[in-house]
C-alpha cells in the first residue's frame, strides 16, 4: 500500500519502510509524525484519489534526525564588468522513517527496527574513520577518560668528545 503526502509544499510517494528527506519538521530524533494531508492511496490497481484529501487516511513516522542538506550556491556575473558574486545556503532538512500507512479501512506497517544514528557518523563509519572523527557537537555514547601519561624529560646534552679529552691529557 503507498500514499502520497503533503508536506513543506511538496508532494512525496511513500510506502511503509520509506526514508523520506522533507522540509524541516519540530521534534526531537525519536518523536513520532503524522501526516494528515494525503492526496491519494494506492493498492496494485485500486486507487483512491482525495478531493482534495482523502478522508481517515494517516500516514505515521518517525523523525530521525533534523540536518543541513547540501550547500546551493548562488553565483551572479555581469560579463565584461568585473561583477562577481558567490553566496550559499545550506536548508535544514528532517529525515523521516514511514512507520505505517493507514486509510480506507485498511494498514500497512513497517516492521524493522529505528535507528537513530545521524548521517554524519554513518559517513564516518563507511570511510573507517569509526566514531573518532565525529564533531563534538554530536551526542555519542559516553567515552571514560583515562589518565593522561606524564611528559617525558629529555636527558641533559653529553659534552662533546673533544671537550674531554684534553682534560684527559692534562
Amino acid at each position: 500500500m503507498y500514499a502520497v503526502i503533503k508536506t513543506g509544499g511538496k508532494q512525496y510517494r511513500v510506502q511503509a519502510g520509506d526514508l523520506l528527506v522533507v522540509e524541516k519538521l519540530d521534534g526531537e530524533p525519536g518523536a513520532e509524525v503524522a501526516f494528515g494531508e494525503v492526496l491519494m492511496l494506492g493498492e496494485g490497481e485500486a486507487v483512491t484519489v482525495g478531493a482534495p484529501l482523502v478522508d481517515g487516511a494517516v500516514v505515521s513516522g518517525t523523525l530521525l534526525e533534523t540536518r543541513k542538506g547540501e550547500k546551493v550556491k548562488i553565483f551572479k556575473k555581469i560579463r565584461r564588468q568585473g561583477y562577481r558574486r558567490t553566496r550559499g545556503h545550506r536548508q535544514t532538512e528532517s529525515v523521516i522513517r514511514v512507520t505505517s500507512v493507514a486509510g480506507g479501512g485498511k494498514e500497512t506497517k513497517w516492521d524493522g527496527a529505528i535507528d537513530l544514528t545521524p548521517k554524519v557518523i554513518l559517513n564516518a563509519r563507511a570511510r573507517g574513520l569509526g566514531d573518532a572523527a565525529v564533531p563534538a557537537t554530536i551526542p555519542t555514547a559516553p567515552v571514560k577518560a583515562e589518565a593522561a601519561p606524564a611528559p617525558k624529560k629529555k636527558a641533559a646534552p653529553k659534552k662533546a668528545a673533544a671537550e674531554t679529552a684534553p682534560e684527559a691529557e692534562a
